[in-house]
């Protein structure tokens, strides 16, 4: 089974928002999900990526694959730099 990590739409007509989820490559983009890892909304520019990044690694360190949207947001958006 080949998982992906990808966006599913959600909200209103002209008000996108969007889920970040774990599901299987041919599952359909608003079809069932393994799990929901965060959101996205393009709306709100302060707070649009809310993501679990310790479940985005555990997923990507059992071979789940980023969608290019999703590897473009995370690009745009890199995790915070650890603090001592």
């Amino acid at each position: 089974m080949a998982v992906h990590i990808r966006m599913t739409r959600r909200g209103g007509k002209k008000f996108p928002h969007y889920r970040i989820v774990v599901t299987d490559q041919r599952a359909r983009r608003d079809g069932g999900c393994i799990e929901t890892i965060g959101s996205y909304n393009p709306a709100d520019a302060a707070n649009a990526i809310v993501l679990d990044r310790a479940r985005l690694a555990y997923w990507q360190s059992q071979g789940a694959q980023l969608s290019h949207t999703v590897a473009g947001l995370l690009k745009k958006n890199p995790p915070p730099a650890a603090t001592a």
